[in-house]
């Protein structure tokens, strides 16, 4: 894993530290089509909002079966700035990812990738730091625009930001609201949504974002 950066304090330095990271993301990468072990990422955050829980579960990719988890609880250290989230929600997910001991080969993080306003949000961040392929799976729409999926299970539109394709929203369940797929790090856009719905068999959440969500407010 790649060491983290300096953590900043401030609003104009976090936007830095994005502008200087983002050229070390790749979206070329087709990224693997299959993995033994994946891992979802989501945090939660306390009453008060200062505590942020980092969680980590790591799944069998063909079976959806837990094999590993971790979890870390933190004071943020950064505020709530739309956008920023990653300075508040990496450091204690960064920690939790030393503690496992499955490696995955795939990292499924609850928020956007390259459907970011600098093009650099968690999943692009995380991918750069870990070195891992990474897919960003948002519950709802953060940037750009884009069309209503037709109602079957697969379906999906492009998200367009400034005329550029930053995503999808893909309809994981069948008349169920879809969910908003970017690329990370490591992985196209193809290959990221048929691992999405091979990773939601059975409810509109990836398996192992659900999962994640779930430890992180336990």
């Amino acid at each position: 894993m790649t060491s983290a950066h300096e953590w900043p304090t401030t609003i104009a330095e976090a936007e830095a530290v994005q502008e200087r990271l983002r050229p070390l993301v790749d979206l070329d990468d087709e990224g693997p089509e299959r993995v033994e072990f994946v891992a979802g990422l989501d945090v939660g955050y306390a009453a008060d909002g200062d505590e942020v829980t980092g969680a980590v579960v790591v799944l069998e990719a063909d079976t959806l079966r837990v094999v590993d988890s971790a979890v870390v609880r933190r004071r943020a250290a950064f505020p709530y700035v739309p956008g920023l989230f990653a300075f508040r929600e990496l450091p204690p997910l960064l920690a939790a990812m030393e503690e496992l001991t499955v490696t995955p080969g795939l990292l499924v993080c609850d928020g956007y990738g390259l459907a970011h306003p600098r093009r650099f949000g968690l999943a692009c961040h995380l991918g750069v730091l870990t070195g891992l392929p990474v897919i960003g799976v948002a519950k709802t729409a953060f940037v750009g625009t884009h069309d209503d999926p037709a109602a079957e299970r697969g379906s999906w539109s492009p998200i367009l930001l400034d005329g550029e394709v930053v995503g999808r929203a893909l309809r994981t369940r069948r008349g169920v609201k879809p969910v908003y797929v970017s690329q990370g790090h490591r992985i196209g856009l193809d290959r990221a949504c048929a691992h999405v719905l091979r990773m939601a068999p059975a409810y509109r959440l990836p398996e192992p974002i659900r999962l994640a969500d779930r430890l992180s407010r336990t």
